[in-house]
């Protein structure tokens, strides 16, 4: 939305500065929206008219300095200049508040909505009137909002007040947001608030959980009768955890919210805000010293370490399903024979998947599509039960839109393709606010959290995930000898006992396909696909071809380049089936390439008389495959135990339809329709060595029956070899 002043702000930094680019002030797009760009450049236009030479997006201490030297506070008898209140009166309409026109005059309105400012920061106690301070200007020069925004609460809001409000006038204290939630710098200004209340000095006092910090809270345990300042700390502790108690003393129903949250995060039930009540409250990884009875690592876990484990305290050990690289971390894997020791000693293994999961580019809907694929056949393969919890690791500091971006679609794949194709479930390993949300989505059923990575942004100033199953808060070493064994040491909440007991295990099948090698292959790929087609009729655009109703129809809707470019693109999604369902990849891909190049204007009436509520159903999607074959096809699946799923009914028709339109169903649904016609002609089920006049059968029943099913077959059987051809050369390389 566009604010007529927030524009006038910009067009003033545009035209006072037009040689911007030499001073390193960005010309700004004129389009009355604030943001960073805009702040940063009134932070530079603001340091520029102080005379600092080395300008900077950030507000750091050389400005704030600069302004406490030149001016002490700037108001009506400070401003140095027209220019210089006409960047004040810019800022405070990019931040919400009446700037006087942008006059240049420190005027009447401009002190009231500098009052308005502190007011709403809660700083108006330490800074009465209408004049700006140093540490206040810096809250101006940024996007932190002092009212309280979607997704906060008043309640945080006010406690952000009173922080300000109490220690503003301390030297490392500066302005926090007073928008209602929580975050990385309002859990910082509560460590600080708590070790000034401890007798820190100034410079002391960092805002870290440090030594000094945890054997002074040791000396303030609160509880019910609480008066003052400590209990005013720790009750904003508990409502920044998102607990439903008031703010000020420590009352009975602090009492009882106390004993609710130590239950729930596991801490010995007190009712007192004891040291390590405050530590969960305070820091991600609490009180460190606390004994879990889970852990996770990267060493095989041996006869004498199980031993030791055992003799710790632990029951629960998380181990990995696989490990990415041949050298680093060799025993970071499951190790022959290890499951069975587990299981001798009476310990219970919870599973974890990770394989580069440390940057936001290794997350998508494919890549969790495929992981969940390796997961599940290396979880058979080491003789994982049903039931069991497969932790997949988000083991980077994934910031919230990263998360929306990447993360959820990349589990959104994960929970598709284990609840499809495998009687696993899904949990997620990493910070609280990625719990949470994958949590909230849907796509876990249980959280294995990365507390002890407390600088994480995904930590600081979120609570516990309400699915949490283990809680990571430190690295120790249990045991002697051979028995020693390095462990993180993990709090366990008793959602995942993980499994004792296992299967002997699964071979994975060999020669199963992988993905082409693009590089080597794609380009001659593509010439074979266009000379076969060619052969057979079908020119690169154009041409013409059978539909369902024995119509003859020029095809030229998608060129046989964009229908290869299509398949090739879901590479990731055609092998994921062909491993899955262990059949060749080309059995899949022949059928879906064919139709994508054969679309033609009657399919897409077809289908809007569909969306009109003429006609029930049509051949859809990438591989023009019907609604109740999908669900015919589906339910057989779902008998014969080859996909897990609730079974469909006609009532349903429509909304598979719906899908349809999404290659991640339609394509799959493909495959299950394959199966499918192999059992209705009463031919094996396909896999990996399925004959040429089986797979010629297969292909044609994907037309139906009679005379045209059968030269489809035939047709299809030639553009098969061609594509398998390529599949054969890229499993052998």
């Amino acid at each position: 939305m566009t604010d007529e002043m927030v524009l006038r702000a910009q067009r003033f930094v545009n035209t006072t500065y037009d040689n911007g680019v030499t001073l390193g002030i960005s010309k700004l797009t004129e389009d009355g929206r604030t943001g960073w760009s805009v702040m940063y450049a009134l932070t530079r236009a603001l340091q520029y008219e102080m005379g600092i030479t080395a300008l900077s997006n950030s507000f750091g201490p050389a400005t704030l300095g600069k302004i406490g030297e030149l001016y002490g506070k700037i108001d009506e008898t400070t401003a140095p200049s027209a220019t210089f209140c006409r960047i004040i009166q810019s800022a405070l309409y990019c931040k919400g508040y009446d700037g006087g026109e942008i006059d240049g005059v420190y005027n009447a309105r401009v002190k009231a909505s500098v009052a308005k400012l502190h007011q709403d920061m809660g700083a108006d106690a330490a800074h009465p009137g209408g004049a700006l301070w140093p540490k206040t200007t810096k809250g101006l020069f940024n996007m932190d909002s002092y009212v309280t925004v979607d997704g906060g609460s008043d309640g945080i809001r006010s406690i952000q007040q009173w922080l300000n409000g109490r220690y503003l006038p301390r030297k490392d204290f500066y302005v926090i947001p007073c928008d209602g939630r929580h975050s990385r710098d309002v859990s910082r200004s509560m460590l600080f608030a708590i070790q000034y209340e401890l007798g820190m000095a100034d410079g002391t006092a960092n805002g870290f959980f440090g030594p000094g910090t945890r054997s002074g809270l040791k000396s303030h345990t609160v509880s019910v009768g609480t008066v003052g300042v400590w209990a005013q700390l720790f009750t904003a502790a508990m409502i920044l955890n998102k607990r439903d108690v008031p703010f000020g003393s420590f009352t009975a129903t602090v009492k009882s919210g106390v004993e609710s949250f130590q239950s729930f995060t596991k801490l010995p039930v007190t009712g007192q805000g004891d040291f390590p009540t405050w530590a969960s409250l305070l820091v991600s990884y609490g009180d460190q010293s606390r004994k879990g009875t889970a852990c996770d690592g990267v060493t095989m876990v041996t006869p004498a370490r199980a031993q030791a484990l055992k003799d710790a305290g632990y029951e629960y050990v998380g181990r990995y399903l696989f490990n990415p690289s041949s050298t680093s971390l060799p025993e970071k894997q499951i190790q022959p024979g290890e499951l069975a020791t587990l299981k001798e000693y009476g310990l219970r293994c919870f599973p974890i998947y990770q394989t580069w999961s440390r940057s936001a580019d290794y997350f998508s809907y494919s890549q969790g599509c495929i992981d969940a694929t390796n997961a599940i056949e290396w979880a058979r393969m080491h003789g994982f039960k049903p039931g069991t919890i497969i932790y997949f690791a988000v083991d980077y500091d994934a910031m919230d839109g990263e998360v929306t971006d990447f993360v959820l679609p990349h589990f959104r794949g994960v929970m598709r393709t284990i609840g499809e194709n495998s009687a696993y479930r899904v949990g997620v390993y990493g910070p609280r606010n990625v719990c949470q949300r994958v949590a909230d989505a849907g796509y876990a059923v249980a959280s294995f959290v990365s507390d002890m990575s407390s600088g994480f942004s995904g930590n600081l100033g979120y609570p516990l995930p309400t699915n949490w199953a283990f809680d990571q808060i430190s690295t120790i070493t249990v045991g002697s000898g051979s028995g020693s064994i390095e462990i993180d040491n993990n709090i366990a909440s008793g959602r995942d006992t993980g499994q004792g007991d296992f299967g002997p295990g699964i071979p994975t099948e060999r020669d199963l396909d992988v993905e082409l090698d693009k590089t080597a292959y794609r380009t001659a790929m593509l010439e074979d696909v266009r000379t076969y087609l060619n052969s057979i009729g079908v020119p690169e655009t154009g041409g013409a071809c059978w539909t369902a109703d024995d119509d003859w129809v020029t095809s030229n809707v998608v060129s046989t380049k964009e229908a290869f470019d299509m398949v090739m693109d879901a590479d990731w999604l055609f092998t994921n089936l062909a491993r899955t369902l262990k059949l060749r990849k080309a059995l899949i891909q022949a059928p879906v390439l064919w139709e994508l190049r054969n679309l033609n204007p009657l399919d897409a009436v077809a289908d809007e008389a569909v969306k009109l509520g003429l006609r029930d159903d049509s051949g859809t999607g990438w591989g023009q495959i019907f609604a109740g074959a999908t669900i015919a096809a589906r339910n057989y699946c779902m008998r014969k135990g080859i996909i897990h799923g609730t079974p469909l009914r006609d009532s349903d028709t429509r909304a598979v339809w719906e899908k349809l339109q999404e290659p991640e169903y339609n394509v799959p649904s493909v495959a299950y329709l394959t199966l499918h016609n192999a059992h209705r002609l009463g031919r094996a089920r396909p896999n990996l060595t399925t004959s040429q006049a089986d797979t010629r059968a297969i292909l044609a029943r994907h037309n139906g029956t009679g005379r045209r099913a059968a030269q489809y077959g035939r047709e299809l059987i030639g553009l098969y070899n061609v594509l398998e051809n390529y599949n054969r050369l890229s499993r052998a390389s």
